[in-house]
């Protein structure tokens, strides 16, 4: 193998392994991400659930302080499913990053890989090239001490 052909390879397994990486790391902001959105989701199905539970209890009539405890409780829970909903969000963005970032890595070794291709193909029509002048040239060194010998008819 060529100095320049193994070089190539060097940079393929370095390529390789670094898209590897992002694969991984692809995959386990993925799972973050739906933890994500499935705890906003959570918190939304709760704030309905809740919502229904005290308007039933209002219904029938409550306190001024059981209002205001729901109230305060309300007022956390919004912010809560509004911090989470920023979470998910900000999970989809590095999600999107990391997809960018695989898909570059995916280019670079596909660049790599073809490279690599050209290179043997080349190696491959040199060595080629090479035979056929050493054949060429056997034959005609055959062929001139044949005759220098007499032996062509």
């Amino acid at each position: 193998m060529s100095a320049a052909l193994h070089t190539l390879q060097v940079l393929l397994e370095q390529a390789e392994a670094e898209r590897d990486q992002a694969q991984r790391a692809l995959a386990e902001m993925l799972a973050r991400a739906r933890a994500a959105q499935t705890q906003a989701d959570s918190l939304l199905q709760y704030r309905t659930e809740y919502e229904q539970r005290w308007g039933t209890e209002f219904a029938n009539g409550g306190s001024v302080q059981i209002l205001q405890c729901y109230q305060n409780f309300s007022g956390r829970l919004e912010e809560a499913i509004t911090s989470q909903g920023q979470r998910a969000q900000q999970a989809d963005q590095r999600v999107d990053g990391a997809r960018a970032r695989l898909a570059a890595l995916e280019m670079r070794v596909a660049s790599v890989t073809k490279l690599i291709e050209r290179r043997r193909a080349e190696i491959e029509r040199i060595a080629a090239r090479q035979e056929q002048k050493f054949g060429d040239e056997l034959s005609a060194r055959i062929a001139r001490e044949r005759s220098t010998q007499g032996l062509l008819p």
